[in-house]
């Protein structure tokens, strides 16, 4: 079963064209790359996935199941998760307070609103382990708001992970940093488990390429190239 084919796909801004018959299909476990210009569809393309921004015409189909009219939060239970070129944490929330939220939201966690989600000794339990895990572990006290650009972007990869995704869109995950943070965040995504699929948009060419088995390239709304990235 294929994690995400994505068939036809058109989307319009006014009179602007922004996806113009976009298809492509990610097999199990794959790098894939999205490459191009500013304005050629890539993040357009990232957000009718996600189902921010509804089609014009086209289907999607997200780990066997028909997406094409599902909501955000739908297609996340299916096992999609993602980034944005923004990071979106909660600056003044520690590291691991952010991640407590991320966590909780992404389980099957019922709140109850008496009850603070820090005392619910899983969830904390669950966020301290990828902290641990993901080398994130030292500025779990820290505000976000006090952390270099670098590691708010690793961070926010981690937060995606907290749901288990089978599926994981990542909107330019290297943007803004220096060459060491961009080693970094590259070793976060090539150390992900393989049963994780993982489709990003990226600039950099060099870390697009030190991460995907295959790249798309797309330009005035359009895939104009695709091919392995060795």
């Amino acid at each position: 079963m294929s994690p995400l084919v994505v068939g036809n796909l058109s989307h319009s801004f006014g009179g602007v064209r922004a996806l113009d018959g976009v298809s492509l299909q990610l097999q199990a476990g794959e790098r894939r790359a999205i490459i191009g210009t500013n304005g050629a569809g890539k993040t357009t393309l990232f957000n009718v996935i996600n189902g921010q921004l509804a089609l014009s015409s086209g289907e999607i189909w997200i780990l066997g199941t028909n997406a094409t009219r599902l909501s955000v939060h739908r297609r996340a239970a299916l096992g999609l998760a993602r980034t944005f070129q923004v990071t979106s944490l909660f600056p003044h929330l520690s590291v691991l307070h952010n991640m407590i939220v991320a966590v909780a939201a992404l389980s099957r966690f019922h709140f109850v609103f008496w009850r603070p989600v820090t005392a619910h000794a899983e969830i904390v339990a669950r966020a301290q382990d990828m902290l641990a895990v993901w080398n994130l572990w030292d500025y779990r006290d820290q505000p976000v708001a006090n952390l270099s650009y670098g590691v708010q972007r690793q961070l926010e990869i981690v937060l995606a992970l907290a749901g288990n995704p089978k599926l994981l869109l990542l909107d330019e995950p290297m943007a803004g940093l220096s060459a060491s943070e961009t080693h970094l965040a590259s070793d976060i995504i090539l150390n992900l488990d393989r049963a994780i699929t993982v489709l990003l948009i990226e600039h950099d060419l060099a870390a697009a390429f030190r991460i995907a088995d295959r790249v798309t390239a797309m330009d005035q709304g359009r895939v104009v190239a695709e091919g392995n990235a060795g």
